[in-house]
C-alpha cells in the first residue's frame, strides 16, 4: 500500500477504511464518480466500434472510470488502468489525476518516469492513430498535434505531482524536526530541574555541614570549659573566671559565626534562575571561610580547654585555593571536636604537611586517661561523615581509624591546585 504523504501519522485519523481524513475519503469518491460518468460516456462510441451493445460499453467504462477511487491505496494500478484504456479512448479524468497522484505519493522515482513515459507513448499511439485518417491533414501536423496532447495530458500533471509531494515531505520533515525540537527542549527542562534540585540538595548538605563544624566545635569547647569551671569554682576563683571568660569567648564567637552564616542564607533568598551548569561540588562561598593561617588559634582554644595539643606544621604553603584551606582547616576542627568528646585528657598531635601540589593533615590522640572523667557530650555521628563528603569533593584522600596504641586517627590530603572537573 502507498499513501501519498498527506495520509501520513495516523493521529487525528477519522476517515472510513484506508483514508486518514474523512475529507479525503469523500475527494476521492467525488472524483470516482465523475470519472465513471466520463468514462460511461465515452463507452458509447466504444461500444460501437467493438461490435459489443451499448450496455456492455457503459458499464465497463463505469467500472474503468470508478478505479479512481483506490488511488491513495494503490497508485500504480490506477495509471495501469489509464494505460490500458487508452486506446478506447475513455479515461482522461483517471489517466491526469493517476498520474498527480503516482508522482505525489512515495512511490520509486523510476516507477514514476517509467509509468510516465508509458502513459506517454500510449497517448502520443491513440492520437496518431485516430487523426492520421482524417482528411486534409499532413502526417507532421499530425504527429505534431500528437506530441502536444501527449505532453499536455502526461507532463503537468506529473510536475504537479513531484512539487506538491516534494512540498509535502518538507512541511513533514519541519514538523518531525519541530517536534524533536520541542522534545529536546522539554527533555533540557526535565535536565535543568534535576540539576536544580541537585544543587538545593547539596546545598542543604553543604549547610548543614557548616553548622555542625561551627556549632559542635564552640559547644564542645563551651561544655569542656563549663565543666573545668564547676570543677574550680570553690578552689580556685581566679581560675573560674578565666574559665567563665573563656566560656564567653566561645559563645560569643559561635554566635557571630552563626550570625554570618545566617546573613548569607538571607542574601541568598531572592529568587534567581538556575545556572545552565552545575559545578560537580557546591562549596558555597569559601572567601569568608576560615584558612590555614588561623590553625594556631585554633589549636591554642582546644589547649585553654586543657587539651595537650602538640602542632607540628612542615612545609610553606603555597598560597592554596580558598576551598582547599577551609576544607583543611575544618577537617582539623572537627578533629579536635571529636578529641574533647571522646578523648578527653588524651595527648594530641596535630600534623601539617605542605608538600609539592598538595597538602597534607593529621589528627591522632592517644588513649584518654583513666580517671579522666566524660564530658557526656552527645555525638550525631555525622562528623566523620561531613569530613569525608568535604575532601573526596575535593578530589582528595580520607582515612580514618583506632590506632594500636589505643587512639584514634583522622587522616587527609587534599590538592593543592583548583577542584578537579
Amino acid at each position: 500500500m502507498t499513501y501519498t504523504g498527506e495520509e501520513r501519522g495516523g493521529a487525528g485519523r477519522d476517515g472510513p477504511l484506508w483514508w486518514e481524513r474523512r475529507r479525503g475519503a469523500v475527494l476521492d469518491v467525488g472524483l470516482a464518480a465523475v470519472s465513471a460518468v466520463e468514462c460511461a460516456v465515452e463507452g458509447v462510441p466504444f461500444a460501437r466500434e467493438a461490435g459489443v451493445p451499448v450496455a456492455v460499453g457503459v458499464l465497463f467504462g463505469v467500472v474503468v472510470g470508478s478505479t479512481l477511487v483506490l488511488r491513495r491505496r494503490w497508485p500504480i494500478a490506477v495509471v495501469l488502468v489509464g494505460i490500458a484504456v487508452a486506446p478506447a479512448a475513455m479515461g482522461f479524468l483517471l489517466g491526469v489525476v493517476g498520474l498527480y497522484t503516482l508522482a505525489a505519493c512515495e512511490v520509486p522515482r523510476r516507477i514514476t518516469a517509467t509509468l510516465a513515459s508509458m502513459s506517454l507513448v500510449a497517448t502520443f499511439v491513440v492520437m496518431y492513430v485516430r487523426t492520421i485518417g482524417d482528411q486534409g491533414a499532413s502526417r507532421s501536423l499530425v504527429i505534431v498535434l500528437s506530441v502536444f496532447v501527449a505532453v499536455a495530458l502526461t507532463v503537468p500533471p506529473v510536475l504537479l505531482g513531484l512539487y506538491i509531494g516534494a512540498r509535502r515531505r518538507l512541511m513533514e520533515s519541519l514538523q518531525e524536526r519541530a517536534d524533536s525540537l520541542e522534545r529536546e527542549l522539554s527533555l533540557l527542562a526535565d535536565r535543568a530541574e534535576e540539576r536544580a534540585e541537585w544543587a538545593r540538595t547539596e546545598e542543604r548538605t553543604r549547610i548543614a555541614r557548616e553548622m555542625h563544624d561551627v556549632v559542635a566545635h564552640r559547644v564542645s569547647l563551651m561544655v569542656v570549659h563549663a565543666a573545668a569551671l564547676e570543677a574550680v569554682a570553690a578552689k580556685d576563683p581566679a581560675r573560674a573566671a578565666k574559665n567563665a571568660a573563656l566560656v564567653g569567648d566561645m559563645g560569643r564567637q559561635a554566635l557571630t559565626e552563626l550570625r554570618e552564616m545566617l546573613g548569607v542564607l538571607r542574601a541568598a533568598e531572592s529568587p534567581r534562575p538556575a545556572p545552565a551548569v552545575v559545578p560537580a561540588a557546591l562549596a558555597g562561598s569559601f572567601e569568608d571561610g576560615p584558612s590555614l593561617g588561623e590553625l594556631e588559634a585554633l589549636v591554642g582554644q582546644s589547649r585553654a580547654a586543657g587539651m595537650v595539643v602538640e602542632l607540628d606544621v612542615r612545609g610553606a604553603g603555597e598560597g592554596y585555593p580558598a576551598e582547599v584551606e577551609q576544607t583543611a582547616y575544618r577537617v582539623v576542627q572537627e578533629a579536635l571536636t571529636n578529641c574533647h568528646k571522646h578523648a578527653p585528657g588524651a595527648r594530641v598531635v596535630v600534623r601539617l604537611a605542605h608538600r609539592e601540589g598538595e597538602v597534607a593533615m593529621q589528627v591522632e590522640n592517644g588513649p584518654c586517661g583513666v580517671d579522666v572523667v566524660q564530658p557526656g557530650l552527645p555525638s550525631g555521628g555525622n562528623g566523620l561523615v561531613g569530613m569525608r563528603e568535604r575532601v573526596l569533593g575535593l578530589g582528595g584522600v580520607f582515612v580514618s581509624g583506632p590506632t594500636d596504641a589505643g587512639g584514634f586517627r583522622v587522616s587527609a590530603v587534599l590538592p593543592g591546585g583548583p577542584r578537579p572537573g
